[in-house]
């Protein structure tokens, strides 16, 4: 690729214009009310300060994340157990 080429995707891929709104990664923002795509660092940031949201005002999803446990209603009596269980030892003979 030749630079302006390149510095033209870069262009696009933050700020996609002409594309609908279910293809951006941030719609609705709950900040500013309008949809958004958000590439690299600020993704991970907005995600980030969503889930500290969440947390700080106690809603159910915040609680799951902060107990990290599982948040859209999966089941977790048998699964999800990774990173959790404790081992069983048997007896010394």
């Amino acid at each position: 690729f030749e630079d302006k080429e390149l510095e033209k995707l870069e262009e696009f891929v933050r700020n996609p214009q002409g594309l609908p709104a279910w293809m951006l990664n941030r719609r609705k923002d709950p900040v500013e009310g309008e949809d958004r795509h958000l590439v690299s660092s600020d993704l991970k940031i907005a995600t980030k300060s969503d889930l500290d949201r969440l947390k700080k005002i106690k809603a159910y999803r915040g609680m799951r994340h902060a107990y990290g446990l599982k948040v859209r209603g999966q089941r977790t009596k048998s699964t999800g157990r990774k990173g959790k269980t404790v081992g069983v030892q048997r007896k010394k003979k």
